[in-house]
């Protein structure tokens, strides 16, 4: 067995890429009024879009314990992987990234080695499936590691929200920027920089903010061959729409494409209405 790549639930991999070869996934918790489950198995991303809904309905999350990134990592090594690359959501978003790193220290620093990509959704996606493909041909855990940063350079997230409130409550942008975000009932259109959430842009309508996430993508690839996904809430259609336009703005440019529902962290801390593209230059 090569080395393995360990992931989180916040990857939201298209389906046939999330069974990959040595690709293990170790999954947040979700807690709805206080229940608590762990997203993708026991709490869907439907699950906290209706509890946010509802309002009455207190939605929250929490990162995995150090213990199961042990777990999990020993599994992996008992099974004969040379090593482990833990590839995981920006550690100014989620303490995912301590978790693991505590977990590799207990196993051993020369086994594992923990990646902080800086982003979620495929802006963290891309760098795992990076490192996949070159655990798969047979790099060593070094290599395998680099992989995944590089591709972290090389990767752009920008999204749409209907509100800043539920990533203002979350802690994950500031009341300023949420205040003037929301100003005269404007779209506000965000931008992950340095694994931390930015207000880039508002405009007038959902319509107009979608478009904007286009021209935003089409700039972030420039010239280079690139990959795209796009992220949505309860909202295929929309999702559908946007790649469709990508692909004709990116024409030969574009490479693969991929289309997933978000899920229930994410879910939890943008609020219904997401809409996201994640944009991976090749080269």
């Amino acid at each position: 067995m090569p080395v393995a790549v360990v992931t989180d639930s916040t990857a939201y991999l298209p389906a046939e890429r999330s069974g990959a070869y040595g690709l293990a996934r170790v999954p947040l918790t979700v807690v709805l009024n206080g229940r608590a489950g762990l997203e993708g198995d026991e709490i869907s991303a439907a699950d906290a879009v209706r509890a946010l809904d509802a309002r009455r309905v207190a939605v929250s999350t929490s990162r995995p314990a150090p213990e199961r990134f042990v777990q999990t990592y020993r599994h992996l090594l008992d099974q004969g992987a040379t090593g482990v690359v833990s590839v995981h959501l920006s550690a100014k978003l989620s303490g995912t990234v301590d978790a693991a790193r505590l977990a590799a220290t207990e196993v051993g620093t020369d086994q594992v080695t923990v990646v902080d990509t800086r982003s979620t959704g495929m802006g963290l996606g891309f760098p795992v499936l990076a490192a996949v493909a070159a655990a798969e041909r047979g790099a060593d855990l070094a290599t395998v590691r680099q992989a995944a940063v590089d591709a972290v350079g090389r990767t752009d997230a920008y999204f749409y929200v209907d509100t800043l409130e539920f990533l203002r409550r979350g802690g994950r942008i500031n009341a300023a920027s949420a205040l003037f975000g929301t100003a005269l009932s404007v779209k506000p259109i965000l931008h992950v920089v340095d694994g931390a959430i930015v207000l880039c842009d508002r405009v007038r309508t959902a319509s107009r903010a979608l478009a904007r996430l286009v021209d935003l993508a089409v700039r972030a690839a420039g010239d280079a061959e690139a990959d795209i996904a796009v992220h949505h809430l309860g909202a295929p259609q929309r999702a559908a729409e946007l790649v469709e336009v990508l692909a004709d703005r990116l024409g030969r440019q574009l490479h693969d494409r991929y289309v997933t529902e978000a899920g229930a962290v994410i879910a939890a801390h943008a609020g219904p209405g997401l809409a996201c593209v994640v944009v991976h230059r090749r080269g």
